[in-house]
């Protein structure tokens, strides 16, 4: 049964031994007798989704193949996100090298329709990967990517360049959406908080990287270099995926009731800072190894096009796809707008940088190792501790969330910090402007890594989809911020813009509350809305 008004009619403790999708079952309490004879608790965590017994599904995937997956979709991400970051700390430079010469409104559009075309592109990557499996679809994007990059190289135009930028972005759209799913399906849920972690680093890094190395590249190779040091490194991405990661999309739940006999059949071991905690649910894979020509199958058909193609827009019926769109949105359209107008400031007196505009990036490089950091150590350990010291042993993924409110609040500070520094150039307000967009920074690999690691727990069968509305989110708002920016703080200074998006970003952080109290109930309303196997 489900609905709001039952969700919200339930006691507290009926709320608490309820287990709507989202909520697993990931610790069993036991006693252990010891050689003293005292009966010691035990804590047994189950490995959640429960895995079959095939060799090709993810779960079963040795940790090599397991870590080779991350890491390129890490290094998808990285490159994809350096490569439309780069242009931004060059754009100072790119007004006297392309000619005819541009005014710097104009220029920021490479950065603007890039961006843009990242998220809304994911519109239709993310129906094809649902229909016709993973790997087809990150082969082409990748492609896509390299030949695109190889255009903006080539470009002789501003016209031809903007073009080149806007279907690079294309290629560059399944690194937000597709990517973080495909991570998803090969981990755990006690292992994904990590995983992702590592992945929203490449995610955030790789625009920082591009930040700063952005105008240098531009400064003594030339803006063309930007696109072919792109072009190199998506090639190696491009080499990866093709020969290191299979396909992801596995069924399941159709595997497991093929299956005539228990799954439980072994156990292993893992350690926390309780001790040493028993996983008592191992598969053993029937086949035992995947062949290297198995793992390059190509391509799959799994249901209805057309009905893939609506399914992102159904994920709107749920609130925690919201509050993770509007936490992605104000935070990319900060870190964006700072970036596009960041080395403008610095460019113009009382700074006179030159070439070294691109070193306002190292604020968020150092932010954003804190924020991984961060991340890395709270992340999962949140989520299976309140589980262990519940009675029951449930795991929710409301649990996650409070590790983003210090994040939430930093991010929120950073861009009014930055804001105000440059509204008010000195000698030393270059200082405070590298602070507050490291404090951003910080944001931006702590927020999106705990928010996608609560979409993947809680809906689970559609979380692709809910990735899709928040690059949607990222995209639009990261746009507008980007395209007006720049105009908006010629007329009317930099205080006023910075300003209102701290407060537009403090507004967004204040729906994380309610998603945190309510969470569950709210998980309970809608749980008739999810398809009825989630593989979870």
């Amino acid at each position: 049964m489900a609905g709001w008004g039952y969700a919200f009619s339930l006691s507290k403790q009926q709320v608490a031994e309820a287990e709507p999708p989202g909520t697993v079952r990931l610790v069993e309490h036991g006693l252990h007798r010891t050689q003293s004879g005292r009966d010691q608790q035990e804590d047994h965590i189950h490995l959640i989704p429960e895995p079959s017994q095939s060799a090709a599904d993810p779960l079963n995937w040795p940790a090599w193949r397991k870590t080779a997956v991350l890491l390129t979709m890490s290094l998808y991400s990285g490159c994809a996100n350096f490569a439309s970051a780069a242009v931004a700390p060059a754009l100072p430079i790119l007004a006297f090298q392309l000619l005819p010469p541009k005014q710097f409104s104009e220029l920021s559009h490479l950065v603007a329709v890039n961006v843009l075309l990242i998220g809304t592109s994911n519109i239709f990557w993310v129906p094809l990967a649902n229909t016709f499996g993973r790997r087809p679809v990150l082969i082409v994007a990748l492609l896509l990517s390299v030949l695109t990059s190889m255009w903006c190289g080539l470009a002789q135009t501003f016209g031809s360049l903007l073009a080149a930028r806007a279907i690079q972005g294309i290629g560059f759209g399944p690194c937000d959406a597709v990517a973080p799913d495909v991570v998803g399906e090969i981990y755990f849920v006690h292992e994904r908080g990590r995983a992702i972690a590592i992945y929203t680093l490449f995610l955030a890094g790789g625009s920082f990287v591009g930040g700063v190395a952005g105008s240098y590249i531009a400064g003594t190779l030339g803006y063309r270099y930007i696109f072919w040091i792109s072009t190199a490194m998506l090639g190696f991405v491009f080499l990866l995926e093709l020969f290191l990661v299979p396909e992801t999309m596995f069924d399941r739940q159709a595997q497991l009731v093929a299956e005539h006999h228990p799954s439980v059949v072994g156990d292993g071991s893992v350690s926390d800072e309780k001790g040493d905690v028993t996983m008592i649910e191992r598969a053993v894979p029937t086949d035992s190894k995947i062949t290297f020509a198995r793992s390059m199958k190509i391509g799959l058909w799994r249901g209805d096009l057309v009905k893939h193609f609506l399914d992102p827009w159904r994920s709107l019926a749920f609130p925690g796809t919201w509050v993770v769109m509007i936490h992605y949105g104000g935070l990319l359209g900060g870190l964006v707008s700072i970036a596009t107008v960041g080395p403008q400031f610095l460019a113009m007196p009382p700074y006179l940088w030159g070439n070294n505009v691109g070193l306002l990036g190292l604020g968020p490089v150092v932010g954003g190792f804190l924020g991984f950091g961060a991340t890395y150590l709270s992340a999962d350990s949140l989520l299976t501790r309140k589980a262990k010291h519940e009675s029951h042993g449930l795991a929710e993924p409301e649990s996650r969330l409070p590790a983003m409110f210090p994040a939430l609040i930093l991010a929120t500070c950073g861009i009014w910090t930055f804001g105000f520094c440059a509204a008010n150039p000195s000698q030393h307000a270059w200082v405070g402007m590298i602070i507050g967009y490291g404090m951003v920074g910080f944001g931006i690999t702590q927020i999106p890594s705990i928010g996608f690691s609560y979409l993947i727990d809680s809906y689970y069968a559609i979380s692709a989809d809910c990735f899709v509305m928040t690059t949607i989110a990222r995209a639009v708002v990261s746009f507008a911020w980007t395209f007006f920016t720049a105009q908006w703080i010629a007329s009317a200074g930099a205080a006023l813009p910075f300003g209102i998006y701290g407060m537009l970003m403090g507004v967004f952080a204040l729906f994380t509350l309610p998603l945190w109290l309510y969470g569950k109930r709210l998980r309970i309303a809608t749980a008739g809305f999810l398809p009825k196997h989630e593989n979870h």
